[in-house]
């Protein structure tokens, strides 16, 4: 936040009177230094010191959103240089090009193709996240033709990439409700781009041929009274512009308003892998957006797998829900697997329970994400938890039996745990790459 505990304490009317859900002012002064709460919880705040801690509170990388409803993408809002310092907010969001000098049919088809980019992993959905169209024809009216044909058959908001404004003005006219992004406003046309930014509500990326024009346009952008901007340094190598996001990033980190907006990146390697390469190294280094030329399915894999293991918070593991799953349709004699809701343990029990073709249950205990020898060592995964999930998740009432097989690694619960919950305890294998042969030996219905 930037403000220390008794800074914001200063500003709260010292009445403890408890509305904020804290006990005293002084604690909640200090859950809001700490990110733990806001200032807007205490409803007796002044309305200057509403005003003062609200533009204290800002991140020093402003929020934008690009795209409405159900395909906003929301870049920006953030508050470190490295990730374990505290988190990365939003995961860079990654667009592919769609240029408006291709046919109407091609340009439906690539679309889609961008549409299919969809993967799963650990039973989570990760896609690409926009579509940027190319005014590479320079015409005003075959760009607009194109953006429409985009909008209206991309599952993904759209970037509109042009340098003219009468190309950008007529995409708006039939995009404009989508809230694309504008990508195209420089020294020479900054005011008649933001002119159409803010008469059509959408956010602008502003290029500058250097970071020092670049904070300059910035600067001028927000005067004329747009909020929701991007930054484009204008490099395009490698090097250049990691040194330029870095930059970027320690200087919004310091209060530097003129910087302190999210960026925008265009990958321009003409081969397929260093495009990817490229792309990463963008990725890593605090890019909003990514913009690249390709719907293979492969550099796109690796890619949101990077971004994946980047915009995880480092103190919060990847973790399942704990409820009762099915596998392979089991029914009442089929066996109940225990084990926690870590994301990787979970996945690994599942596929290990599939692969054994022996249709099974398996409940995964709320241990806040942890695996199972990290849970128990913890006092996360104990007799007592598995008991209390065994009787709430209603497992009881999918099964005629009363056995339940538990991690080999912790067969030093068995005893306690068959007393607490009055279920007949398995030992199961070590690893659960052992179940296929461990079940067909020792489950017998």
């Amino acid at each position: 936040m930037g403000l220390t505990g008794l800074e914001i304490f200063k500003q709260l009317p010292k009445t403890n009177c408890r509305d904020c859900g804290q006990t005293t002012c002084l604690a909640f002064a200090m859950a809001v230094a700490t990110g733990k709460a806001v200032p807007d919880r205490c409803p007796h705040l002044s309305e200057a010191a509403r005003d003062f801690l609200g533009s204290a509170s800002a991140p020093p990388v402003m929020p934008v959103k690009i795209g409405a409803g159900s395909k906003q993408v929301e870049i920006g809002n953030e508050s470190v240089l490295f990730r374990h310092d505290k988190r990365f907010e939003n995961p860079t969001a990654i667009a592919v090009t769609v240029c408006d000098t291709l046919s109407n049919g091609e340009i439906a088809a690539r679309v889609e193709r961008i549409n299919g980019l969809v993967f799963e992993r650990v039973g989570q959905v990760y896609k690409v996240d926009l579509v940027a169209v190319v005014n590479s024809s320079g015409n005003p009216g075959r760009f607009a033709e194109a953006a429409k044909i985009a909008a209206e058959r991309a599952e993904f908001a759209l970037i509109l990439v042009s340098e003219d404004p009468a190309a950008i003005e007529a995409a708006l006219d039939c995009t404009a409700d989508g809230r694309p992004l504008v990508c195209g406003a420089n020294a020479a046309n900054y005011q008649a781009m933001t002119g159409l930014a803010g008469r059509f509500g959408v956010p602008l990326a502003v290029r500058g041929a250097n970071l020092e024009e670049l904070a300059s346009l910035a600067e001028k952008v927000a005067a004329l009274g747009l909020r929701q901007i991007v930054l484009d340094s204008g490099a395009r190598e490698t090097a250049k512009v990691l040194a330029d996001q870095t930059q970027i990033r320690r200087q919004a980190l310091k209060k530097f308003r003129p910087l302190g907006y999210p960026t925008i990146t265009f990958v321009d390697h003409e081969d397929s892998l260093q495009a990817v390469l490229q792309a990463g190294v963008y990725v890593a280094k605090y890019a909003g957006v990514v913009v690249l030329d390709t719907v293979e399915p492969a550099d796109l894999l690796a890619l949101i797998t990077l971004r994946l293991n980047l915009y995880t918070d480092p103190q919060k593991p990847p973790a399942v829900e704990s409820k009762v799953y099915e596998i392979l349709n089991p029914g009442k004699d089929s066996p109940v697997y225990i084990t926690t809701n870590f994301s990787l343990t979970y996945y690994s029990v599942a596929a290990d329970v599939e692969a054994s073709r022996v249709p099974g249950y398996i409940l995964p205990v709320d241990t806040d994400g942890t695996s199972v020898l990290t849970a128990w060592s913890a006092g996360k995964f104990t007799p007592e938890k598995i008991a209390e999930a065994l009787n709430s998740s209603g497992i009881a009432e999918k099964v005629s039996h009363r056995r339940v097989i538990i991690p080999g690694a912790l067969g030093v619960l068995s005893g306690r745990l068959q007393e607490v919950s009055g279920w007949e305890v398995l030992v199961g294998p070590r690893e659960s790459s052992g179940i296929p042969s461990f079940i067909k030996q020792q489950w017998k219905t």
